[in-house]
Order: C-alpha cells, then structure tokens, then sequence
C-alpha cells in the first residue's frame, strides 16, 4: 500500500472536504489505496478516537449562540466548546456554532442527543465534532444546549459570544422586544440563580437559612433570635438573586418586575435560560 502514489490535487481535494492536515490526508489515502470515500471514514474514524482520548481533557473555552425563531415565541442556545480561546475566536469555528445553533433552531429537538442526530451538508453532527477534533487537535463538543417557549422571547449575546440569554414574556406583541433583551442583558450581568423567590430550590433556602443562622450566632446574637435574622437575610438573598426581585442594572432603582409593569402593568417575564463559558 505504501507504492501507491497519491497526486497533490487529491490530497488537496480531501483536506479541503475533511479539513485534516495535509499529512494525515495523504496518509488516510494511502492506506485507502488512494479510495476518496474510503480515506475519508478513515479519517472519521481518528477523529472518533481523538475524541475519546480528550475526553477528559477541559473544554472551558467556546462561542455561545443564542437565536429566537421569525415568530418571536422560540428561542434557543448553543455553546459550542473547545479548549483555547485560540479555537473560540477563529472565524471558522464561530460560523460552525452558528450553523449548529442554526439546526438546533429550525428543528427544536428535545435535548443535546437528539441534537447530535441531525445533519450539516449531510453528516450528522457527532461525526462533525469527531472531524473537528481531528482537524484542529482539541476537544469540541456541543457543551450546552437550552430552549424556551413563550408568548414573547428575546434574546441576548453578550460581548465576543461568551453568554447567552433568553427571555420569555407574556405578552406576545413585538413592541416589548426591547424590554425583553434588556432584562436579557440584566441577566448576562447579574446571574440571577431563579427567576423568583417560589422557583428557589428547598435545598438553596435551607443552605441559606443555615448560613444566616451561623453568621448570626458567630455574631453573638441570641439564640431565640437566629430564626429571624435568618429570615432577613433569606429576603436579602432573593432580593440579589432572583430575576424579578433583582434591582434593575439600566436604572438602579426600580425591581425587574417594576420595570416591565412601567411598560406594561400585565407585563412579566415567564422564564429564563443563561449560558455562559467556563
């Protein structure tokens, strides 16, 4: 197999459908025996092992796309990872987040796997991460993928695509985008950890309500007191990290949930998703 001479032009012309080094191509197509389609799954297929050999590896790099449908009632996030912010800001592998982001919007699958399943230029997308792996040499993987549904969603990417927000509202006119992406960006900036005090996990609460009985007893505060200095402090917590209770970033005195009554009384925010590098 090695006598078989392989020309420059099909070498060339594999590297440029695969996107592996020259070397690896005209390696693939000798043992192919110079077969095109052959060397190609051959190829595939280290680029299937590359990618369980770095699976371990930390991928906390990556370009997060966020994109809302023509309706302005879907909206999804893709995090595309990788390893170096080298990858991230390469213009090839921001143009792959956004056709990935692209396929996750036109057909809304459930979850990650089923996302993996579908096509881009006819291969399925766990065989183009293996083939980016195997082109550039690093871990990429789908890291993220989110959805929302709503009668109004907004959207939001913060600077050099490293988050991404969405933003459900209630009321579907077009007229509360704005709105809409400003509390995108209030969430990008303040990471709120629920959108209220009612979507705080029991186990959130009761670690919190533990905290402030500490705090306030290492404080020499009376026992029959921690209970309530608790409390005050659990307020403050949902205060700081609950969307709607948060103070509004763009104003700095009015809540979320008085800022959208000011454009709206019956405007409110339904949900939110937020995805961001690291």
């Amino acid at each position: 197999m090695s006598d078989v001479n392989i020309s420059a032009t099909a070498v060339k012309d594999l590297r440029d459908q695969t996107g592996a080094g020259m070397m690896d191509c005209k390696k693939a197509l000798v043992e192919a025996s110079g077969d095109f389609e052959k060397a190609i799954e051959l190829l595939r297929l280290r680029g299937q092992k590359m990618s369980e050999k770095r699976a371990d590896r930390d991928a906390k790099e990556g370009v997060i796309i966020a994109l809302v449908n023509d309706n302005n009632n879907k909206g999804i996030i893709v995090r595309l990872s990788c390893e170096t912010d080298f990858v991230s800001k390469n213009e090839d592998f921001i143009n792959l987040t956004k056709a990935v982001a692209k396929i996750a919007l036109d057909n809304f699958p459930a979850d990650k796997e089923a996302l993996y399943t579908y096509k881009l230029n006819g291969v399925t997308l766990d065989i183009v991460m293996s083939e980016q792996v195997a082109k550039i040499g690093e871990k990429i993987e789908i890291a993220d993928y989110e959805t929302l549904e709503a009668p109004l969603v907004a959207s939001y990417i913060h600077m050099g695509n490293k988050a991404g927000v969405l933003v459900g509202l209630n009321l579907a006119d077009v007229k509360y985008l704005d709105a809409g992406r400003d509390v995108a960006m209030q969430v990008a900036a303040m990471k709120p950890v629920s959108l209220s005090e009612k979507d705080v996990p029991q186990s959130v609460i009761d670690k919190e309500l533990e905290i402030g009985k500490e705090i306030a007893r290492n404080e020499g505060k009376a026992e029959a007191m921690l209970e309530k200095i608790a409390l005050g402090k659990l307020n403050k917590f949902f205060k700081e990290n609950t969307l709607m209770n948060q103070t509004f970033v763009k104003d700095g005195k009015s809540s979320v949930t008085e800022y959208l009554r000011s454009q709206n009384p019956e405007l409110t925010s339904l949900g939110f998703k937020h995805v961001k590098l690291g």
